[in-house]
C-alpha cells in the first residue's frame, strides 16, 4: 500500500512558505524585472530591432513630455480605481471577475443623465448625479451575483464573468437603437456629451485622478481601521469563524460586493465622461481584467495598487509610442507586455511558494 502511494507521489510539488523576508521579496522582484528586460532584449534582437532604442522610446513616449505624462495618467486612472474595487471583494475571497461589466453599467447609468439633462442642469449638479448614478448602478449590478451566492451558493466567478457580456451587449443595443446619434451619417455611434456633462479638467487631466487618489486613502482606511473592513477580512479567512463570532455573513458579502462593484461603476462613468466624452462599446477597454492582475501584483494593498497602476499606464502609453515612432505592430507591443507580466507574476509565485522535489526515501520505495 505504501509503495503504491509513493509511486503516485509527484516528482515535484508546491509548498507554501510560512514566512518571507522583505529582502527576499525585494530580490525576487528585482530579478523578475532584470529577467523580463533581458528576455525582451533577446526577443527584439532576434527580430532585428535595437532594444535600447525600444526601451528609450517607451520611457520618453510615456514620461518624456508633459503631454505624454498626462496621457499616462489617463491610462492609469481606470486601472487604479477598478483594482481598488476588486480588491475589496478579493479580500473577502469573493472572486469578482465582473469588473468589465460593472464598469459598463456605471457608464450607462451616468450617461443616461448626461444625454437626458446635459443641456438643462448646471454642471456641478449634473456631474455629481452622474458619479452617484454610476456608483449605485455598478453596486447594484454587483449585488446580483452576491445575492445568488448567499441564497443558493452559486459560483461567483462564472456568474460575474457572464454578466460582463450582458452589460457589454446592452451598450451595443443602445448604440444601434435608442441612443444612436441621429447626425452620425449612418454610422452606429452615440453622441458626444454636452460640455456640462464632461468631467472638469484639473492640471490638464480630468478629475478622475483626484477621485483615484481619494479612493486609495479611503479604501486603505476602510480595510485597515473600520469595523466593516475587519469583518470582510474575517469572512474571507473563514466564514465559519465569522458566523461563530456572530457576524452577519450574508449581509457582509452583499455590502462588500456593493462597494466593490460600485467603485468599478464609478470608474466607468469617469472614463466615459472624462476620457472618452461619450459612451462607447470600449468604455471598459479591458481595464476590468487588467485590474485583477494589478490587484494581485499589489498583494491587495491600496497603496501598492496606486504605484502598479501607474507602471501599467507607463507600459500602455509607452507601447503606443513605440508603435507610432518605430512602426512596430501592436501585437509585438502586446508580447512585450506579456513577457513583463509573466516574470512579475512568476516572482510573486516564488515569493509565496517553493518547489520541493520528492525525497530520496520516496524515490527508493518507488
Amino acid at each position: 500500500m505504501s509503495d503504491t502511494k509513493a509511486s503516485r507521489a509527484p516528482l515535484i510539488h508546491v509548498v507554501q512558505r510560512t514566512s518571507v523576508s522583505l529582502l527576499r521579496q525585494t530580490v525576487c522582484r528585482i530579478a523578475a524585472v532584470v529577467l523580463a528586460v533581458g528576455t525582451i532584449s533577446v526577443f527584439l534582437l532576434g527580430l532585428g530591432y535595437d532594444p535600447f532604442e525600444i526601451f528609450g522610446t517607451m520611457i520618453t513616449g510615456s514620461l518624456g513630455t508633459s503631454v505624454a505624462f498626462k496621457d499616462t495618467v489617463k491610462y492609469a486612472i481606470p486601472l487604479c480605481i477598478t483594482a481598488l474595487g476588486v480588491t475589496l471583494a478579493f479580500r473577502m475571497r469573493f472572486w469578482n471577475v465582473g469588473a468589465e461589466g460593472q464598469i459598463c453599467v456605471g457608464a450607462i447609468a451616468g450617461s443616461f443623465f448626461a444625454y437626458t439633462y446635459g443641456d438643462t442642469w448646471p454642471k456641478w449638479l449634473l456631474i455629481t448625479v452622474m458619479l452617484i448614478a454610476g456608483f449605485i448602478a455598478g453596486g447594484l449590478w454587483g449585488m446580483i451575483p452576491a445575492y445568488f451566492k448567499t441564497k443558493w451558493g452559486t459560483n461567483e466567478t462564472l456568474f460575474t464573468l457572464m454578466l460582463n457580456y450582458v452589460a457589454s451587449y446592452f451598450i451595443q443595443y443602445l448604440k444601434e437603437g435608442p441612443w444612436r446619434d441621429p447626425q452620425s451619417m449612418g454610422f452606429p455611434i452615440m453622441p458626444r456629451f454636452a460640455k456640462a456633462a464632461r468631467m472638469p479638467m484639473v492640471l490638464g487631466v480630468h478629475m478622475g485622478w483626484i477621485v483615484a487618489l481619494t479612493l486609495v486613502v479611503l479604501v486603505f482606511l476602510y480595510i485597515r481601521y473600520s469595523k466593516q473592513g475587519y469583518e470582510l477580512t474575517v469572512v474571507g479567512e473563514n466564514e465559519q469563524t465569522a458566523r461563530y463570532a456572530g457576524m452577519p455573513v450574508k449581509k457582509i458579502i452583499l455590502r462588500t460586493m456593493f462597494l466593490s462593484a460600485g467603485i468599478c461603476g464609478l470608474a466607468g462613468i469617469l472614463q466615459a465622461s472624462g476620457a472618452d466624452k461619450q459612451l462607447t462599446e470600449t468604455v471598459a477597454g479591458g481595464a476590468g481584467f487588467t485590474a485583477i492582475t494589478i490587484a494581485w501584483l499589489s498583494r491587495l494593498s491600496p497603496i501598492a495598487i496606486l504605484l502598479v497602476s501607474f507602471l501599467f499606464g507607463v507600459m500602455e502609453k509607452g507601447s503606443g509610442a513605440v508603435e507610432t515612432a518605430l512602426k512596430i505592430s501592436p501585437s509585438m507591443a502586446d508580447v512585450m507586455q506579456g513577457i513583463i507580466l509573466f516574470f512579475m507574476l512568476g516572482a510573486e509565485f516564488f515569493i509565496n511558494y517553493k518547489l520541493m522535489l520528492r525525497s530520496d526515501k520516496e524515490a527508493t520505495k518507488e
